[in-house]
């Protein structure tokens, strides 16, 4: 098991190495310059249209966006972010923020073709996405299917591992912290709530959605807040550690010029890719969300879908991680070799304002942060999965096992699952971005002409 563990962080460490991490972010800013920043100028807009329901078919742009939400507000908002400035310092939260600026970009774009190109399936529901933006929209069709195939192979395995594995393991992490409740039981329950769920298919998976979302973001928000407010004389100083160590080597390494340079690095790389892990700007798989809404306004859908990043990350996450520092209960534990206390920290910095009702509130928070994101994963997972095997007749037996793959994440290792994790979510974007940079003439138009 070390073995391969040492094999999944080298490759771990290959794809999200400096190249990577260039690209991602590199695209997004050159696609905000492009777009003569639109996607910031125009938030408030896309805020405002999250509500309309003038749309031709398909489900609503709230009941859309609600999907979207519920795939990228998970346990990245959470424990995500705990690991994040574990393993990359407080100064993560910064680079996580700053991806998250241009990702707001990267997602309108990503978002805005998904829907441009979406198509009818066979149960006459509107279904698009990367995969088939490929096929549809490269004048190359050879091209066009190596990335579409491509992008929905590691999309249904990405379902299973971010959406999925991830998922579970820390809602049965978080239970057994807070609440010692097995993890064997926890999978065993979750597997049987996502098998009730998963059989009404889209309209069961949206009216979750549209339920979940709302209540667990308002009722976390409400308690970090808290956090922050009980520890609010130490907020000053935890803004300024996230700058200072976002930028500073020498704040980094401890006065020692090289070590600082390789912890900032580490700052950057755990902060971007904790990021994409929890927005999934650039993965293309919230496209596939986006698409269930059928609109000839698909850039307005674009803004709708681009303000996900805005909540996820600039919102949630950044109160997730002042939370975390205004509590102090990372301090000791800044540039760990891996996170896998991170659940643990998230609980006690919790603990520090609600005091023994930390543990229950956060293992709520996540069980249902992370439980939402499985099941809005199984849709964007499902309609990958229909585009690979060119038909709906084997839906019933992905989301079988699906479900059934919620028992075996719930047992295994939180390191091996993480680092699965980000592997895949590396191998999605890498067709998604490729396809982005074809195509980013065309939707940068099509944007800048929109207004």
């Amino acid at each position: 098991m070390n073995q391969i563990g040492n094999i999944l962080n080298g490759l771990n460490d290959l794809l999200w190495g400096p190249v990577m991490i260039v690209f991602i972010t590199g695209i997004g800013l050159y696609l905000m310059i492009k777009m003569r920043f639109l996607p910031l100028r125009r938030l408030g807009f896309g805020i405002r249209n999250i509500m309309k329901s003038d749309t031709e078919g398909g489900v609503s742009p709230f009941s859309a966006l609600a999907m979207e939400l519920a795939c990228t507000i998970g346990t990245g908002n959470i424990i995500g972010v705990t690991g994040a400035m574990i393993l990359g310092g407080p100064g993560a939260l910064f680079w996580m923020n700053l991806s998250a600026l241009v990702g707001m970009a990267t997602k309108l774009a990503e978002s805005s073709l998904a829907v441009k190109y979406q198509k009818r399936s066979e149960q006459n529901q509107y279904v698009g996405g990367p995969m088939y933006v490929a096929m549809h929209a490269l004048p190359v069709k050879g091209l066009g299917k190596v990335l579409g195939y491509s992008f929905g192979f590691f999309c249904v395995l990405s379902s299973f591992g971010v959406g999925n594995l991830t998922q579970v393991n820390s809602i049965a992490g978080s239970l057994r912290s807070g609440l010692q409740v097995p993890a064997v039981i926890t999978g065993l329950v979750v597997c049987c709530l996502c098998i009730l769920i998963l059989i009404g298919g889209l309209k069961s998976i949206s009216k979750i959605a549209c339920l979940l979302v709302p209540i667990m973001g308002i009722l976390y928000l409400l308690g970090a807040f808290y956090v922050i407010g009980v520890n609010i004389d130490k907020l000053p100083k935890s803004l300024e550690l996230i700058l200072a160590m976002a930028f500073s080597p020498r704040a980094c390494g401890g006065g020692v010029l090289g070590a600082g340079f390789v912890l900032l690095g580490r700052s950057i790389r755990w902060g971007v890719s904790r990021g994409v892990f929890s927005n999934e700007a650039g993965l293309g798989a919230s496209g596939i969300s986006a698409a269930s809404v059928h609109t000839t306004d698909y850039v307005r859908q674009g803004y709708v879908s681009m303000t996900s990043v805005f909540f996820d990350t600039i919102l949630i996450c950044s109160i997730t991680g002042l939370a975390l520092l205004c509590s102090g209960v990372l301090e000791p534990f800044y540039f760990s070799a891996c996170s896998e206390g991170a659940a643990g920290l998230t609980i006690a910095a919790f603990e520090t304002a609600l005091g023994e009702y930390g543990a229950a509130f956060i293992s709520v928070c996540i069980s249902l942060f992370a439980f939402a994101t499985i099941i809005g994963w199984a849709y964007q997972g499902e309609r990958a999965f229909e585009f690979l095997v060119g038909s709906s007749r084997y839906n019933t037996g992905y989301r079988m096992a699906y479900a059934l793959a919620t028992v075996f994440g719930a047992v295994i290792s939180l390191d091996l699952v993480w680092t699965l994790a980000d592997i895949l979510n590396a191998l999605m974007a890498i067709p998604n971005l490729i396809l982005l940079v074809l195509l980013h003439q065309e939707i940068c138009q099509d944007i800048v002409e929109h207004g």
